[in-house]
């Protein structure tokens, strides 16, 4: 297994592949840019050849007489003695050539490279060999209304050395390359000393220690940050407790507030509305992907589109003081929504939706909680209870008193997992308004629960596959979108096996939603049992469930978070054999 790059091999290897790149894209620019405008300075020679040869034929009229050997006399006056000019017609037809005197015996250059580019351009260049001298030539032809004047040198050492770029450049961006690398060198070896320090705090802090002292920064920019992140802990545990109790407050606040509102246009356009009637739309329809608008078009509702279409072309009575309204209710899925439609002088109306059922749905869990609980809780009790009479007699062997509490201490542990799954999973059911959703990037919270999880998974050979893109940003909450990655990889440790693959995966995405694949190719769970593992307390094979310490509410918890951010979650047997959940997360 190739060893795992540190942090400033990676900062290191990272600038410096960018700084090669750049260093590259800019050595072929210039030189491609030098290279250029060599070329165009020589170009530019023959041009003004071509430019004194035609105003010299204008000037004597030899197109009318056709009189070109008289351009003989101009090439003693040349800037370039060696320059050879040709005087072609538009047909291709050689009428004059200052090195070939029997121009009747040269082939037709309406085909010739620099005469079809300039035929197209208005100028043209190309390097070859004449079949006419049998020399190579640079040829720069120009054309004109009825004739082309193409201009040649001899393409000879001179020219090419002319031509060619120099490449000192080259040797300075080397130079310069070399001592960005030595600078990179001291800079990354200085931030990796403090993000080393950061990743010991980190790692006291997973292991629930805590920092077991000061830890001295860098004096930089970082190094201040790092510190006051060490600083912060300390106050955060503080606050955390003062928080416990403003939240429940808060909590009871929000769990009030459970109505759906819109506000809509004598048009139908929506011009205010709240998340609790687009959740509440979409659980009245089945839908997941509905907006505020379609609650004109969901047939549940018909009665009420009925009423606002009918209010909408009825005539307005002056003087009413009563305002429209009407009331109904609908039942979808064991659900009751009580829809209320008003309107308001002005034509304008509001929509509001409210779940009626949440009061008998809490008395309902909270008796099945009670129930399971009271269960769940007799066997960890019991075994404990048991455990601590044996060990209050005197006679106990020391190597059983050393198991009994051994196993008192397990059952302790089960416990403690329980209450806090219990107190999570009531925390979302019954106060789930209280979690505040915000932009976050998903890959940084897998990625935690990974590093968190990873000696657990390294133990087991479990392989870990995470395809999630860096930047996939969703509105959600950070504490239970961990629970959620935590409770998945967590049931794959506990009940995957040995040697197992995990793959988690962003296979789709639409307007409004993320779609994922989280897959484990050791559990299998039988056909029977998929639609019943998110149920609370709900074990496939309940012995060996209380053996591997799991507690029923895992699965239960990432079905509850998941629907409290908009999103739904199902099971099925994974094609490379295992168990697959694929789920949703709201944008």
């Amino acid at each position: 297994m190739l060893k795992r790059l540190t942090f400033r091999q990676k900062l290191f290897f990272n600038f410096a592949v960018i700084f090669t790149v750049f260093t590259v894209l800019v050595l072929i620019f210039q030189f491609d840019r030098e290279k250029n405008f060599r070329r165009s300075m020589f170009e530019q020679n023959l041009d003004n050849i071509a430019e004194l040869t035609h105003q010299y034929i204008e000037y004597h009229r030899l197109g009318e007489t056709g009189n070109y050997p008289m351009l003989d006399s101009l090439t003693a006056f040349l800037p370039r003695q060696d320059t050879r000019i040709t005087v072609i017609d538009r047909k291709g037809l050689v009428l004059f050539d200052s090195e070939v005197g029997e121009i009747e015996s040269m082939e037709n250059h309406l085909e010739r490279p620099e005469i079809q580019e300039a035929l197209k351009h208005g100028t043209g260049a190309n390097v070859r060999t004449s079949a006419t001298t049998g020399h190579s030539y640079y040829y720069f032809a120009r054309a004109y209304p009825d004739l082309f004047v193409r201009t040649a040198a001899l393409y000879n050492s001179k020219v090419r050395e002319n031509l060619h770029v120099e490449r000192l450049f080259i040797a300075y961006l080397a130079l310069l390359f070399l001592v960005f690398s030595f600078l990179l060198t001291l800079i990354t070896r200085r931030l990796s000393y403090t993000i080393k320090k950061l990743r010991d705090f980190s790692i006291q802090l997973r292991s629930g220690r805590g920092p077991t002292g000061e830890i001295h920064f860098p004096d930089d920019e970082l190094g201040e940050i790092s510190s006051q992140i060490t600083s912060f802990y300390w106050e955060l545990e503080k606050a955390q407790r003062d928080l416990l109790a403003e939240q429940e407050k808060l909590f009871n606040h929000l769990n009030a507030l459970n109505e759906g509102i819109a506000f809509f246009s004598p048009e139908k356009k929506k011009i205010l509305t709240n998340q609790q009637f687009i959740q509440n739309l979409n659980l009245i329809s089945g839908e997941s992907t509905l907006s505020s608008e379609d609650v004109f078009t969901i047939p549940e509702l018909a009665s009420i589109q009925k009423f606002i279409d009918h209010q909408l072309i009825e005539p307005t009575i002056p003087g009413l003081t009563e305002l429209p309204s009407v009331q109904e209710v609908v039942e979808m899925d064991k659900r009751f929504f009580a829809v209320r439609c008003l309107f308001f002088a002005d034509r304008s109306f509001e929509v509001v939706i409210t779940d009626v059922t949440k009061l008998e749905k809490r008395k309902r869990i909270k008796h099945q909680m009670t129930g399971n609980i009271a269960h769940e809780l007799k066997t960890p009790v019991t075994s404990i209870l048991g455990y601590l009479e044996t060990l209050q007699g005197s006679d106990v062997p020391e190597e059983t008193r050393k198991l009994f509490l051994e196993r008192a201490c397990k059952q302790t542990e089960r416990l403690s997992d329980l209450i806090g799954d219990i107190t999570s999973l009531t925390r979302i059911e019954e106060a789930g308004e209280s979690f505040s959703l915000e932009p976050l990037e998903i890959r940084k919270i897998i990625t935690e629960v990974h590093e968190h999880l990873k000696i657990k998974l390294d133990s087991l050979d479990i392989r870990v596959h995470i395809d999630i893109p860096e930047k996939m940003v969703i509105s959600g909450n950070p504490s239970l979108l961990y629970s959620v990655f935590y409770n998945l990889f967590d049931n794959s440790i506990k009940y995957g096996g040995q040697g197992i693959e995990i793959k988690l995966r962003n296979y789709l995405e639409d307007r409004k939603y993320y779609y994922f694949s989280y897959a484990n190719t050791g559990n299998t769970v039988e056909e029977k049992h998929l639609v019943r593992i998110f149920e609370r307390f709900y074990r496939v094979d309940d012995g060996r469930s209380r053996e591997r310490g799991g507690t029923g509410l895992g699965l239960s918890i990432v079905k509850n978070a998941i629907e409290l951010h908009g999103g739904k979650i199902t099971a099925k047997t994974y094609s490379g054999g295992g168990l697959e959940f694929l789920f949703s997360l709201r944008k």
